[in-house]
């Protein structure tokens, strides 16, 4: 051929490397620990703040600022799953395209739950083609889950988190002080995903749950063992996210209760939170495992027991087998071709399955009605 080369190869790894850091009292006026990534020397950034946190905390994050001489660009974010859409990321881009920042030293600051900071992560990986951007969650759901990782986006088409990316952050700080205002049914929302990691691979944090989770749940996590519970549930969790940040692996321990939950929480969006959506998933998905052997009954007993403990209180109105099924087969086509339902084998142990029939999915779902319908049966009923 004349010595004309037929190709060209080109080959790069982006690395990533990002920080989960406690940062007690975030927004106190002596931490700097915040403006640590950028520019030193005052400059902008451009802040993403849901609106509850705003009306709670915004005095304190706008006087921060303007203490340490940043020119703060404040986008006050609707909050809630039916926000996370394509409009509102629009705005998003509008205002912060309104208030440029420098494309590397003045990343933009995401400050709230999990549906905000993947709002605002898909802004940041998308605006002038990826600025830098920090995250600071403020539920219990993104302190333990939603922040920790690279993956942002928004739902689209009727579909959770259809269009997103993967974008990792400057770094992520914790400000555990932000728990003590959520409301008690997001924690017990965040607690959720707790429970997820401790049933499919920590029994150790399933152990810590049992003895100790109600009192830490009352107390916002502000006691010891609540302190204990969220180091190891954040651990466990990175410990699985970390070597497969891009997901080339499709089988995740981490997607324990996110194969049917995923059409429920669509299909229910005004009735259930995520967290909510993921423990009815849970439910089904131990009478999957016991029916096949995989769990034994009495520590599917211990689950419900915790459940109860707790407090927590599915909402068996929403289960519907159809809906169910069909999440099912849409996490056919995201997960590759195969189902990779991950299932306990054991407490803190996992397999994963590839042959669920829609068949044992209903028989699960009435399994879950009539065991927590006996559970919640006044005793002079029964």
């Amino acid at each position: 051929m004349n010595g004309i080369p037929l190709r060209w190869q080109v080959r790069e790894r982006r690395e990533i490397a990002y920080d989960v850091i406690k940062a007690p009292q975030l927004f106190h006026p002596d931490n700097a620990a915040l403006l640590s990534l950028g520019r030193r020397d005052g400059g902008r950034r451009f802040v993403v703040v849901d609106n509850n946190v705003a009306r709670l905390h915004g005095r304190a994050i706008r006087s921060y600022f303007a203490h340490h001489g940043i020119e703060a660009g404040i986008a006050v974010f609707p909050g809630g799953e039916e926000h996370k859409t394509i409009e509102v990321y629009q705005e998003l881009l509008r205002e912060l395209d309104a208030f440029p920042i420098h494309r590397r030293d003045e990343p933009i600051i995401a400050i709230g739950g999990g549906v905000l900071t993947d709002v605002a992560g898909f802004v940041a990986a998308s605006y002038r083609r990826s600025v830098p951007h920090i995250k600071v969650p403020t539920t219990l759901m993104g302190y333990i889950d939603a922040a920790l990782g690279i993956k942002a986006g928004i739902n689209f088409n009727g579909n959770k988190n259809r269009l997103g990316s993967f974008e990792p952050p400057l770094a992520v700080f914790l400000d555990k002080s932000f728990l003590r205002t959520l409301p008690h049914r997001h924690l017990l929302n965040g607690m959720c995903e707790i429970i997820k990691l401790a049933i499919i691979r920590d029994v150790a944090l399933f152990e810590l749950l049992e003895a100790h989770g109600a009192e830490s749940v009352a107390a916002c996590f502000a006691n010891p063992a609540g302190d204990d519970i969220l180091d190891r549930a954040i651990g466990g969790m990175l410990d699985e996210l970390a070597p497969n940040l891009y997901e080339e692996q499709l089988s995740r321990k981490v997607d324990f209760g996110h194969t049917f939950s995923y059409g429920l929480e669509t299909r229910h969006e005004d009735r259930l939170l995520h967290g909510e959506a993921v423990l009815l998933d849970i439910l089904v998905s131990i009478f999957i495992a016991v029916h096949r052997g995989l769990l034994p009954e009495d520590d599917a007993g211990r689950v419900f027991a915790l459940v109860e403990r707790l407090g927590i209180k599915p909402d068996l109105g929403v289960l519907g087998t159809e809906v169910m099924w069909q999440s099912l087969l849409d996490r056919i086509e995201h997960r590759n071709g195969l189902q990779r339902v991950p299932m306990p084998a054991g407490l803190g142990q996992c397999v994963f399955l590839n042959n669920i029939a829609r068949r044992e999915l209903e028989t699960a779902v009435l399994a879950l009605h009539a065991r927590l319908k006996a559970t919640h049966e006044p005793a002079c009923e029964r």
